[in-house]
């Protein structure tokens, strides 16, 4: 118990966009084709997130203090990726967030108008705010109640539609067929899909950084195994959730012919939906209240995660100390880039979240590789150092990422 804490906070980032959205669409475009990219872009990073938390155990420092032992242009090219894709990362989240509360209240429905991205003004500005004022572990501890309903739900909707699916349509599995058959874009959502599957590589820095303040909290100073079993059980619950999400989106829409739309308030209620058909109409408004919960963790999450991570790489950068002011003004910029990211992409919210995923996962190979090397290189502690087994799969995840990454990038080139 004194251990637990850092494994529960990355599975409660991961059950956010990379889960109740990419994961679900994936099963209502292809059924089950896309599961092989969830296994396998898991199964490819989970070295990476590993490390994070293996680095931060052994030395008592983040991942981001260790990049600046590999030279001054790692820090600075941290910092420059980070600041790359955080504003595209916190819109995503901010906005999918925005949509399921504007469900949830009804308030474009009020209003006769989509209102989403004013939702999200709000909300970002309240998150900020709550985060600045540092006073939100009640709120806290209640979204990881209301999230853990939402986990438990999951698991209940998954094993009703295994046990009772409904009745495929055999036009719409054809036409579905034939659309997958030719659908050029596919690669493009194939990486979006892994790109925060079960989320952005970079974000192991956050890890690092969770496990070094659970000990500075707790006041216990866990062996490396207790870090490790403990990330491991937080890990395992995220995979094997994104392949609940896409079971839902694969038995209960793909077979039926039901899609997500674009709207913000649209696409949440269609994932919503997919609650209430199982447990009933009256289990919506609670499905509803315990997605967004889930969402607003993450929103909290990706805020408080990037203002600390980019105060600490500008620290790093500088050969300084990060400051409790740097990373006040990191949040702010980062909600501030966010919002105005929202604004620009009010009604294409799968469009704005294929982006940002697509972004991380091209600057994943670049965070992985920095990853394996601080753990395998000489100056670190033998003792910590991973096997043969967990390197050799960490160099089969690197070329797993290096290569999707490059196959995506000459696509793009070529038209």
């Amino acid at each position: 118990m004194r251990v637990l804490g850092p494994g529960i906070l990355f599975a409660s980032t991961c059950i956010g966009v990379s889960h109740l959205v990419q994961s679900t669409r994936a099963g209502a475009m292809a059924g089950f084709g896309l599961v092989w990219a969830v296994v396998a872009a898991n199964a490819a990073k989970y070295p990476f997130f590993e490390f994070g938390s293996r680095y931060a155990s052994i030395t008592g420092e983040s991942l981001i203090e260790g990049y600046r032992s590999l030279g001054k242009g790692a820090s600075w090219m941290y910092l420059v990726l980070s600041l790359a894709t955080c504003f595209f990362v916190a819109a995503a989240v901010g906005l999918v967030t925005a949509a399921f509360l504007d469900h949830l209240l009804g308030i474009s429905a009020w209003a006769g108008q989509p209102s989403t991205p004013w939702v999200a003004a709000v909300l970002f500005v309240a998150s900020t705010l709550l985060l600045l004022w540092g006073k939100f572990d009640t709120l806290d501890k209640l979204i990881k109640v209301l999230a853990a309903l939402l986990v438990v739900s999951t698991v209940a909707a998954v094993s009703m539609a295994v046990a009772s699916p409904p009745e495929p349509n055999p036009e719409v599995l054809a036409a579905r067929l034939d659309e997958w058959r030719t659908f050029t874009p596919s690669l493009g959502f194939l990486i979006a899909l892994m790109g925060w599957m079960p989320t952005a590589v970079d974000l192991s820095t956050w890890n690092s950084i969770w496990t070094l303040e659970r000990i500075k909290s707790s006041g216990y100073r866990p062996t490396l195994r207790e870090t490790l079993r403990e990330f491991n059980f937080g890990f395992l619950v995220s995979a094997v959730l994104a392949l609940g999400f896409l079971t839902l989106g694969a038995l209960l829409m793909h077979r039926t012919g039901e899609t997500l739309p674009d709207s913000s308030a649209g696409f949440a209620a269609g994932i919503v939906g997919l609650y209430a058909k199982q447990f009933g109409a009256w289990s919506g408004p609670v499905m509803g209240l315990a997605a967004f919960s889930a969402m607003l963790g993450t929103c909290l999450a990706v805020l408080d995660g990037y203002g600390r991570s980019l105060s600490r790489a500008w620290a790093a950068a500088r050969h300084t100390e990060a400051t409790r002011r740097t990373e006040s003004w990191a949040l702010i910029l980062v909600a501030a880039g966010g919002l105005g990211i929202v604004l620009q992409f009010a009604g294409q919210i799968k469009l704005l979240v294929d982006i940002a995923t697509t972004l991380s996962f091209v600057v994943a190979p670049v965070i992985a590789w920095w990853n394996l090397r601080l753990v395998t290189r000489n100056a670190f502690d033998e003792a910590g150092r991973p096997g043969p087994v967990l390197r050799a799969w960490a160099w089969a995840g690197l070329a797993f990422l290096t290569l999707f990454t490059g196959v995506y990038l000459v696509w793009l080139a070529t038209g």
